[in-house]
């Protein structure tokens, strides 16, 4: 049941709104999450936490548990079918976690629950925001139903369609249409690839990413003309066919799930407005490329959960002012970052070439692969200390 007042409401309880609702819980914040799903969704597009979203998780306790759920990756490779053309290892990268961790956003979720469930704070469900009211100090919030809840704050970590957003009248500039078209499915297969890495499969066709996650599933994510309702075997293996190894072909086995999204690029105006504070999707989304979309959104929420109890325990208000400045400009990096990677992963033929030349003097070169390494981990924004 709904409280009538709180200091923070969460709306929105995946990645994003979990580990903000756990951040602030560890400082003894009182929070309430809700979300308008009667059920946390069982499939997820993202399928890797970097190391420095693994740093930020370990300050709330989330790290270790999770690790224990996933697959280490020591590198990331980019393929033309059988050649390499890129290697990026993750190993010597300056951090506790030298490496990527491959597991499912479902998983993810599971830990971030049952960690602030232990923190005696449960997700409330379904509640559909349908209105927001910022007049006065703090903010009312208004669910189906009728049930409204005053918070002093409220974090909308709701996704791209963000209700909080929306109702804090604060814009979400883009395209009007999506553009590329992706399909992405969990599969088992008879594959000869190492079961402790990804890879990027550049094919004239389009890019193929082939991600292992535990249990031996893979996560195949493919940019498609047109993407199916429902991707079967025969859809799947006819793009390994055209994009996968070939001495040594893949062969796909059964299909756990598969969906299909479209490709956009927004940042919101602004990541606050009075009392309420965007993170993760509802604040920017972008390409998939790099795995880039779940991590900066978990960052967000760590630093945004430190930001409000800090403010809550007597810090100054204009804190969260600061928190806005510094979430915008890394947004705009990651979302230039993997926007960039789509659009190497799709040349023309013509340019083809000289972009497989490309990639195999990078990965000859060890700063160039280093400097990869910490864009793709995170770690390129992680605040000098000292």
């Amino acid at each position: 049941m709904l409280p009538t007042e709180t200091d923070v409401l969460v709306v929105g309880a995946g990645p994003t709104g979990l580990t903000a609702a756990l951040t602030l819980a560890r400082r003894g914040v009182p929070v309430t999450v809700v979300d308008r799903l009667s059920h946390p969704p069982v499939t997820s597009r993202a399928a890797v936490v970097h190391a420095y979203t693994l740093e930020e998780l370990d300050r709330i306790g989330a790290g270790a548990p999770l690790v224990a759920r996933g697959v280490r990756a020591p590198e990331f490779t980019v393929r033309d079918r059988d050649r390499v053309l890129l290697r990026v290892p993750f190993g010597e990268l300056p951090s506790r976690h030298p490496y990527a961790l491959m597991v499912s956003q479902a998983v993810t979720e599971e830990v971030l629950t049952a960690q602030l469930a232990a923190a005696c704070v449960r997700v409330l469900r379904p509640y559909e925001l349908t209105g927001l009211d910022l007049d006065g100090p703090g903010a009312v919030a208004t669910f189906a139903g009728g049930a409204t809840v005053r918070a002093r704050y409220v974090v909308g970590a709701d996704g791209m369609r963000s209700g909080v957003r929306q109702w804090a009248g604060i814009s979400f500039p883009g395209p009007t249409h999506a553009t590329e078209s992706f399909v992405l499915a969990d599969v088992r297969v008879s594959s000869a690839l190492p079961r402790d890495r990804a890879t990027l499969f550049l094919a004239p066709s389009g890019p193929l990413i082939w991600a292992p996650l535990p249990d031996g599933v893979v996560r195949l994510v493919a940019a498609v003309p047109e993407a199916p309702a429902d991707a079967d075997v025969a859809y799947l293996q006819g793009l390994l066919d055209e994009r996968g190894p070939a001495r040594r072909p893949d062969r796909v086995t059964e299909v756990l799930w598969s969906s299909r999204f479209r490709l956009h690029e927004r940042i919101a105006d602004a990541f606050r407005a009075g009392p309420v504070l965007l993170a993760g999707d509802a604040g920017h989304v972008h390409s998939p490329a790099g795995g880039q979309g779940m991590n900066l959104g978990i960052v967000d929420a760590v630093d945004l959960g430190e930001t409000l109890a800090d403010v809550l325990a007597g810090g100054p208000d204009t804190l969260l002012d600061g928190y806005a400045a510094r979430r915008r400009p890394m947004a705009e990096d990651v979302v230039s970052f993997a926007g960039g990677l789509t659009r190497l992963a799709t040349v023309p033929p013509a340019a083809r070439p000289a972009r497989n030349l490309l990639l195999r003097l990078l990965s000859a070169l060890p700063p160039a692969r280093r400097r990869i390494a910490l864009r793709l981990s995170g770690l390129a924004h992680r605040p000098a200390t000292g």
